[in-house]
C-alpha cells in the first residue's frame, strides 16, 4: 500500500513488545530482540513503529543495534508527546520545547537523519493540538521529517490537525473487539491516510470471541491470524502494525497476510 509517497507491505511490526514489562527499561532479552527485529525483516515486514516513550527510549536504541544499515526501502515510523517519569504512567507532554528535544533524541537513536514517519503521540489538553503539530511541519520543513502522523485523534482534531499540517497516517485503537474509531478510519478512507490499528488483537478478547474461534477451525488457522486478516480485509488503507517478542509468534502474525477470507467468512465475525 502507499503511505504517502512510500510504498510498505500492509503488514507492520509494532516493536515495543521485544522491550520487558510495561514497555519499560531494557529488553529482558537482548539479542532475542535482535532475532525478532531482523526475522522480521526476513519476512518481508518494511514499515516498523516504535516512539520515544518506549523504554523510554530503548526501543529505538535496540531497532538502531539490530537493524542498521537499514536495508533499502525500510521505514521506521516514531512517535513524540508522551512522558514516562514511572513504568505505569503515559502523560502526555506536547509542549514544544519537549518535542524538539523528542526529534533530535529519536534521530540519534535510530541513526538516522530524517524520519519517514513522525507522529504526535497524543493531544496534551494543556497545548493547543496546533502548536504542538507546529513543531513537526518545522521538522518537516528543515529535512529532519519526511512525513507527519497522529495518534489517538478522534475525527474532529484531525480535521484540525489537517489544516495544520499535511497528515498521512493515524494511529489508533482498533480491532475486532473495538471498533470506537470505525469514524476516523472512514475519515481515513474518504481522504487516502492510512490507518495504523494499534492494540489490533485486543487485549485478548477478539481472541475469545466464538466466531472468531470458529473460522479459525474452519480455516485451520489460529485465531490471532483470523483477527490481523479481518483487519487487512476491512479497509484497504488499513496497516497493521502487530507486536510480539517472539519469533514463532511473528512468523504466525506474517502468515496471516496470507489468509483470505470470503465475504461469508467477513459476515460471520462482523
Amino acid at each position: 500500500m502507499k503511505l504517502a509517497d512510500l510504498e510498505v507491505n500492509r503488514l507492520g511490526f509494532g516493536a515495543m513488545r521485544v522491550l520487558g514489562p510495561s514497555v519499560w527499561g531494557e529488553p529482558p532479552d537482548r539479542p532475542n530482540a535482535h532475532r525478532v527485529l531482523r526475522r522480521a525483516v526476513e519476512l518481508g515486514v518494511n514499515f516498523f513503529d516504535t516512539a520515544e516513550s518506549y523504554g523510554p527510549h530503548t526501543d529505538e536504541t535496540v531497532i538502531a543495534e539490530a537493524l542498521h544499515p537499514y536495508p533499502k526501502g525500510l521505514v521506521i515510523a516514531t512517535k513524540c508527546g508522551i512522558a514516562r517519569p514511572t513504568p505505569g504512567r503515559w502523560d502526555a507532554d506536547g509542549k514544544p520545547e519537549k518535542l524538539r528535544r523528542d526529534l533530535e533524541g529519536s534521530l540519534k537513536r535510530l541513526k538516522l537523519e530524517r524520519i519517514d514517519l513522525y507522529q504526535l503521540h497524543t493531544i496534551d489538553s494543556k497545548v493547543p493540538l496546533e502548536e504542538s503539530l507546529g513543531v513537526l511541519v518545522d521538522a518537516q520543513r528543515a529535512g529532519k521529517v519526511r512525513h507527519i502522523g497522529v495518534s489517538n485523534f478522534n475525527v474532529k482534531q484531525l480535521e484540525r490537525a489537517r489544516k495544520v499540517a499535511t497528515v498521512v497516517s493515524v494511529q489508533n485503537r482498533y480491532s475486532l473487539a473495538d471498533r470506537s474509531s470505525e469514524d476516523v478510519l472512514a475519515h481515513c478512507e474518504k481522504n487516502g491516510i492510512a490507518f495504523l490499528p494499534w492494540y489490533p488483537l485486543g487485549d485478548g478478547s477478539a481472541l475469545r470471541l466464538a466466531r472468531v474461534k470458529k473460522l479459525a477451525e474452519k480455516k485451520k488457522a489460529t485465531s490471532a491470524q483470523i483477527a490481523i486478516a479481518w483487519l487487512l480485509a476491512k479497509s484497504p488503507v488499513m496497516l497493521p502494525i502487530p507486536g510480539t517478542g517472539k519469533v514463532a509468534h511473528l512468523e504466525e502474525n506474517v502468515a496471516a497476510a496470507k489468509l483470505k477470507l470470503s465475504k461469508e467468512d467477513l459476515a460471520a465475525l462482523d
